[in-house]
């Protein structure tokens, strides 16, 4: 295993030094706490965290609050709110709500880390430009012309140096060894000093000797609890989404998130304690870790030592890097924080807004701010969608049909109360409700509506498809509020799901036309008239006549898609066969030179009676043995093809039935030389009945004719 981590651990090392050093300029922190951070956050969460892979230690998202904080309370007070939210990790970690971190909308996470990345840039782009930055993000965006005027040439050309470094070096595949930040301050740092550039050094004098012991905050305790609950939260949560990005990185043991968040406590306490930056598991250097090989949790603990060791032996060599260099290292890294790829993801489920409004609060208020924000308008969105309802009106022949779908609460009321005056007074109306949720408001909208209805001569028939909520209300029953789970809608259950218990079987018919002529009829006759007078369905489909395939419902086809034909084990009788059979063949002449279809598709499906059959001979079924003759092409071939390990016989030969139908088609001359021209296509699909899946089966090259097997 060392085999592998030790050189995964060593690519982890050469990340996390410039970026720890980084991330303590921003945060304003000494340097040399971002390098303790990483140090505790390699061996103590590494060593305890409940993910293989995950790599922590000081991360770039959480550099804005601890800013914010040394500004309010200094560095060694925000030590111990460090060392304070560690052991409120610890606490949460022994309680085991981990799983509740999941709950936070990635839209906010992530726009909460692109706001922090707007801010670093900013904040950074003053440093390369030979400034200070300011106090805020809208201050530092103000000071930015004044600054751009009157820059500092040798910083701007050292940040322009390490940011073109970073963009080309991963477009280079035989220098991909070295991580990219090493390498540009590397560069950056040898042609400052090559070329007499005026810049600023890193200060690491004293080393870890330099860091004092943490001392409590002054002032407002109630501020100061809330700075603990942020730093807590904010790395807590960042670290678990990473231990789940993680686990979809690699195939090893999946991630403990409750250790997890109690081995981040351990490594705050501890980092907080020795005068390190708060720690939290970090995106780059864990896919860093699984990138370079990594298999054990060996490989973080001991990029954990390697930092230590280059803390000791090389803080002179560290202290040639120029601040500068560090700042662009830092523009560059809050630029790819905001990644609009995330916006994109999120657009298509409509949490863009979210993204944005906590980027933008994050940015223009404050972290905490944004983050609550974030979180309220997040609420607001998911709190319209658990409460949106839909309401159709239609009328068809006299008679009004409504329809009212979601979650019926007072929020709906409104809507419900203007569909239904549309309705005239008097008039005969099916109400349907396909309702998970109805409160007080909404029924007793509903219910005054109804005994309105009722007292001006029209019926009402209500057909609940979840929990009985309008009736359970009516009847004076007491409705729980909790949303029911969605039961199955009725128009594909079998009669025997929907059936009463009072029902006879010998009524299913009738029933089931009745329901068709009430809910269905009325929404496809307007279909249905425009085709009286012609059908062009584009598929041929032969399939089988059992009672459990439905092809309109797992082809999702509606009136006028399909030509269909049902037989026993869905066969295709061969060009001029004995005994002869016209069905099958006038259907398939039909099909091709009337109705001009364009594919023809042979659909077979597991355990297929028919086939079952042509195993053994079925007794008593003189008019099935005949018809199977038809069936001996597909087990002549079944029994000259190799047997798979993947399925039984019968499923074996279930699939090879499907193939050898097209080849049966294919001795038909009008469906051969319609395929050769181009504008006839064969296929075969498979239905298996337990999982409720369609394969398409792929065709071999056409064989040779299989000839037909000798009867006795």
């Amino acid at each position: 295993m060392l085999r592998y981590d030790v050189p995964a651990s060593l690519v982890v090392f050469l990340v996390a030094v410039p970026l720890s050093l980084g991330i303590s300029v921003a945060s304003g922190a000494p340097l040399a706490a971002g390098l303790v951070a990483a140090v505790v956050g390699g061996i103590v969460a590494g060593a305890l965290g409940g993910s293989v892979v995950q790599v922590s230690g000081p991360a770039a998202g959480l550099s804005l609050v601890v800013a914010e904080l040394v500004h309010v309370y200094g560095w060694r007070a925000t030590c111990m709110i460090t060392l304070m939210a560690g052991a409120l990790q610890l606490l949460l970690g022994v309680f085991r709500v981990a799983r509740a971190a999941l709950g936070v909308s990635p839209a906010v996470v992530h726009g909460m880390l692109a706001g922090v990345g707007v801010v670093i840039a900013l904040a950074q782009l003053h440093i390369v430009l030979g400034g200070q930055p300011q106090s805020s993000a809208l201050e530092n965006l103000l000071e930015l012309p004044e600054q751009i005027i009157n820059n500092h040439a040798h910083g701007v050309l050292t940040g322009v140096l390490t940011i073109v470094v970073l963009l080309v070096w991963t477009r280079l595949p035989k220098l991909k060894v070295v991580p990219a930040p090493l390498a540009a301050l590397v560069i950056a740092s040898l042609s400052a000093v090559a070329l007499g550039w005026d810049l600023t050094a890193v200060d690491l004098t004293g080393g870890f000797g330099s860091i004092e012991s943490p001392i409590l905050p002054s002032g407002d305790w109630h501020a100061v609890v809330g700075a603990v609950v942020l730093v807590a939260v904010l790395a807590g949560v960042e670290s678990l989404l990473t231990c789940v990005a993680a686990d979809r990185m690699h195939d090893g043991p999946r991630a403990d998130l409750d250790r997890e968040l109690t081995a981040q406590g351990a490594a705050n306490l501890i980092s907080g304690a020795l005068g390190g930056l708060p720690v939290s598991g970090v995106v780059v250097r864990t896919t860093t870790n699984v990138k370079a090989g990594a298999r054990s949790r060996w490989s973080t603990v001991l990029h954990g030592f390697w930092v230590l060791l280059a803390a000791l032996a090389l803080a002179p060599v560290i202290g040639l890097i120029p601040l500068e260099a560090l700042a662009a290292l830092l523009l560059f890294i809050g630029v790819k924080m905001v990644n609009l790829g995330n916006a994109k993801n999120l657009s298509g489920h409509g949490e863009m807004p979210i993204y944005f409004v906590t980027m933008g609060a994050v940015v223009v208020i404050g972290l905490a701010e944004g983050i609550v924000i974030g979180l309220g308008l997040a609420a607001i969105i998911s709190l319209r969608r658990l409460t949106r309802v839909s309401v159709e009106v239609q009328q068809h022949a006299g008679r009004w049909r409504v329809v009212v779908t979601g979650s019926l609460t007072f929020l709906g009321v409104p809507r419900l109360s203007e569909a239904l005056r549309t309705i005239p007074p008097g008039a005969p109306v099916d109400l349907d409700l396909h309702v998970d949720f109805m409160d007080h408001a909404a029924f007793e909208t509903l219910h005054a509506w109804r005994l309105e209805q009722e007292r001006t001569g029209g019926s009402i028939d209500i057909d609940e498809l979840h929990d009985n909520w309008y009736g359970a209300a009516a009847s004076g029953t007491r409705v729980f509020p909790a949303k029911s789970p969605p039961q199955l809608d009725r128009w594909y259950l079998p009669w025997a799901y929907r059936r009463r218990a009072a029902d006879p079987i010998s009524e299913d018919l009738t029933i089931g036309t009745r329901e068709y002529h009430r809910r269905t009829a009325p929404l496809v006759q307007p279909l249905l008239t425009r085709l009286a007078r012609k059908q062009t369905p584009s598929h041929l489909f032969i399939t089988c006549a059992d009672s459990r395939i439905v092809p309109s419902l797992f082809t999702s086809s509606g009136p006028g898609d399909l030509f269909t034909v049902r037989n026993i084990g869905n066969l295709v009788p061969r060009y001029g066969s004995a005994p002869a059979d016209d069905s099958v063949a006038a259907a398939v002449e039909y099909a091709v030179q009337a109705l001009e279809v364009r594919t023809i598709t042979v659909c077979g499906h597991s355990g297929c009676g028919a086939m079952a059959a042509l195993l053994e001979e079925p007794q008593g079924l003189p008019s099935v043995r005949r018809w199977l003759r038809h069936g001996h092409e597909s087990l002549a071939r079944f029994v000259a093809e190799s047997p798979g390990e993947e399925s039984g016989p019968l499923d074996r030969l279930c699939r090879t039935n499907v193939l050898q139908q097209l080849q049966n088609l294919r001795t038909y001359p009008m469906v051969a030389e319609l395929e050769r021209a181009g504008k006839l296509e064969l296929t075969a699909m498979y239905f298996d009945i337990g999982t409720a899946r369609v394969h398409a089966l792929p065709e071999e090259e056409p064989l040779s004719p299989v000839p037909e097997p000798r009867s006795g």
